[in-house]
């Protein structure tokens, strides 16, 4: 693709100009769902095109097509910059890049098997059989399995020298049972809520997944749920399963250390944030043991890259230090207006959208202890699995989620399952109560393939390494 780039960028090789890029994308996604012995969806899309963006005069511009040839590139290019022209007309600043290196490289995910190659008939005959192991009961009224792959294929280029090549491949699937009773309605899933688990791998982390081993359990603990008590009122102590440590890292930490949400360059979709510039550096996000961070370069997540949609290089970086809020997640653009260096998250939904600063793989430095510890220092408390529900506001601060299933602990030991448990809290008050996490054994990095931001609304693809965690003095239950 570099004579094609080079030839956009040559149209934008204008007085005034004070950089340009360009972004060649090719996906291809497939997604199948099997409900009730039924393929229910079964779909294969295909979607290139090329975007370009423009910086005239500390404004920007930005165009995309799917058309090829010089008369689209031509096409293309003068429409950017036609916009970064009208946009300079209305500019509250002047828009400046903080440097960075030129590259030339090219970086391939790690992939074993390649699903794409995986034959239709096999991956169909994998989900049929674990559907009809989830139907442990009658109470079972719906089984789901669901897989989906992603390959993407981009190309980036600069007017300041730099052209990188990346491919990407990733894969995902995962299992839910429906129980349904009197009224009741339980759900059970396996790996994880919502499709799944995701990562940057092949088919092999499809097969790993053991999903026809694990549904017979699912089936029964959402059979379960239907005559379990719910979680009281209580104020108590919380453990956290890792699945749901991604939801609370996500909506509490990921999304409001978004530089441009807190410059209010992002606002209307998901938000705001209460992490404002005088808290950097200046604010106790949490406890001690609180160290979030940062990193694209994490093996198979499914935030990883080697260099984000502006050509800045991945690397990991702090947002909480011993429980002290150091660092937000940037641009090149606005990490020059805190005087800092790009770490690398902006990126964009494919080629027809600017990027945007989004989360890589926002995660958790585990502790010492084993789950067993965990439990067994706690007099009383419950365990909760599964995220199922969650509400925060739009700084990012008072929130409510919801679990699918929880575990009563007394004595330190797990007790009687608990259907509808939920909890809530204030971002920081929370992470200031939390004593404890599990050690580097229980360590995964988990991926979330639907995060959304951004007007017109763009999905972009996250992970999150986590433990599970203790947290005390937690209110739980729904007050009456």
């Amino acid at each position: 693709m570099k004579n094609e780039t080079r030839e956009i960028l040559g149209f934008l090789s204008l007085p005034g100009v004070n950089y340009a890029d360009v972004r060649i994308v090719r996906r291809e996604i497939e997604k199948i769902k099997v409900k009730n012995q039924r393929v229910e969806t079964a779909s294969s899309i295909v979607d290139y095109g090329y975007g370009v963006r423009v910086l005239f005069k500390g404004a920007w511009g930005f165009s995309s097509s799917s058309q090829f040839g010089s008369e689209g590139f031509k096409r293309t290019a003068e429409e950017a910059f036609n916009i970064a022209r009208a946009s300079r007309m209305v500019k509250d600043r002047e828009t400046i890049l903080v440097p960075t290196e030129v590259i030339n490289d090219k970086w391939v995910t790690n992939c074993e098997k390649d699903p794409f190659k995986v034959p239709f008939n096999e991956k169909v005959k994998l989900m049929m059989e674990a559907e009809k192991l989830l139907h442990t009961s009658e109470d079972i009224k719906i089984g789901e399995v669901s897989m989906e792959f992603f390959k993407e294929d981009k190309t980036f280029a600069s007017s300041e020298g730099s052209y990188i090549e990346q491919s990407f491949i990733e894969s995902g699937a995962g299992i839910s049972a429906l129980a349904i009773k009197d009224g009741e309605v339980q759900t059970r899933s396996y790996p994880s809520s919502f499709g799944g688990d995701y990562r940057k791998a092949g088919w092999e982390f499809v097969e790993g997944l053991k999903l026809s081993e694990n549904a017979a359990r699912v089936g029964e603990e959402a059979t379960q749920l239907l005559k379990a008590p719910p979680v009281p009122a209580v104020v108590s102590t919380l453990i956290l399963d890792s699945t749901q440590m991604t939801l609370q890292i996500h909506e509490s930490c990921g999304h409001p250390t978004e530089l441009d949400r807190v410059l209010g360059s992002e606002a209307s979709y998901a938000g705001t944030s209460f992490l404002t510039p005088d808290k950097l550096n200046n604010f106790q996000y949490g406890s001690s043991l609180v160290n979030l961070y940062q990193d694209a370069t994490e093996p198979y997540g499914l935030g990883s890259f080697a260099y984000d949609d502006e050509g800045v290089k991945a690397r990991k970086t702090y947002l909480v230090k011993a429980g002290q809020f150091v660092g937000y997640l940037t641009s090149r653009e606005t990490a020059m207006i805190l005087n800092q260096k790009s770490n690398a998250t902006m990126r964009a939904d494919g080629w027809n959208r600017l990027p945007l600063i989004r989360m890589t793989n926002i995660n958790i430095e585990p502790g010492d202890k084993t789950l067993e510890e965990l439990i067994g220092e706690v007099d009383h408390g419950f365990y909760m699995l599964t995220n199922k529900s969650w509400s925060i506001d739009d700084k990012r601060l008072n929130f409510q989620f919801g679990c699918e299933i929880a575990y009563e602990i007394k004595d330190g030991k797990l007790g009687e399952i608990h259907k509808n448990p939920t909890y809530t809290g204030i971002t920081y008050e929370f992470w200031r109560s939390m004593d404890a996490l599990c050690n580097a054994d229980y360590f995964r990095v988990w991926g979330l393939p639907n995060c959304g931001k951004g007007e017109p609304p763009q999905t972009a693809r996250v992970g999150h390494g986590t433990v599970p965690a203790r947290f005390r003095n937690v209110r739980m239950g729904v007050a009456k």
